[in-house]
């Protein structure tokens, strides 16, 4: 369903401290957009209202997340999510930044200079006509523009609750060349990964819907000898 359109998402988007405007410009040197430029920086592709991240970025000070919406009405909803969190908590947001852009071309914004340790990506549109395969965010296309920063050893955390679609993305992490460390068809509650959820998995587990999970690695480079 589309988000109606929001006159105030703009006008906040850019008065927020926390919010890129231009995101392109910060590639290969994310570090200089966070308070503490030493922490490794964690990436959430399609982040949309902005609650998971939001509480990820409040509970894990010592990491840096980057959030990434392709719609600014969304990430402005996201934005206002992050400012109550982390109010309520009596803490600056200094450590989570907000940027709306393309996803598909990822790779304008961030390089392997980024120090990107983890990818998330929840719940994302599963492009169910065969035409659109290739857009999915956890494409093989895509899988192998994220190779392009992050590092080997580094992971992909992916939700779903589209059957199909995980059917197909246990198929494009291989064919990518990652390896799937750990795939689980319906996430338990008591999951770590269920600790913090997004808005559309607790819609769907009230619905009673399974959860797909997958994480998956990018695996070390074999040595020349």
């Amino acid at each position: 369903m589309r988000m109606r359109r929001k006159p105030w998402a703009r006008p906040e988007l850019a008065a927020s401290p926390f919010v890129i405007d231009k995101p392109e410009e910060f590639k290969g040197r994310w570090s200089e957009a966070f308070a503490d430029p030493d922490q490794p920086l964690y990436v959430e592709l399609g982040c949309g209202k902005g609650g998971f991240i939001a509480q990820k970025a409040f509970d894990t000070p010592d990491i840096n997340f980057l959030a990434v919406d392709i719609k600014s009405e969304v990430l402005a909803v996201g934005r206002r999510t992050a400012d109550k969190i982390f109010a309520e908590g009596g803490r600056t947001v200094d450590n989570l930044r907000l940027t709306a852009y393309n996803i598909e071309h990822i790779d304008n914004v961030l390089c392997g200079d980024d120090n990107v340790q983890k990818i998330y990506i929840n719940f994302c549109n599963p492009w169910p006509k065969p035409r659109d395969f290739k857009h999915r965010l956890t494409h093989t296309r895509q899988l192998e523009k994220y190779k392009l920063f992050l590092h080997p050893g580094c992971e992909i955390v992916f939700k779903t609750d589209d059957d199909m679609l995980f059917r197909f993305t246990k198929e494009y992490f291989p064919e990518a060349g990652y390896e799937i460390v750990e795939i689980i068809e319906d996430l338990p509650a008591s999951h770590p990964a269920s600790a913090i959820i997004t808005e559309h998995e607790l819609k769907f587990r009230s619905m009673g819907l399974p959860i797909h999970y997958i994480r998956a690695v990018l695996p070390q480079k074999e040595s020349s000898l």
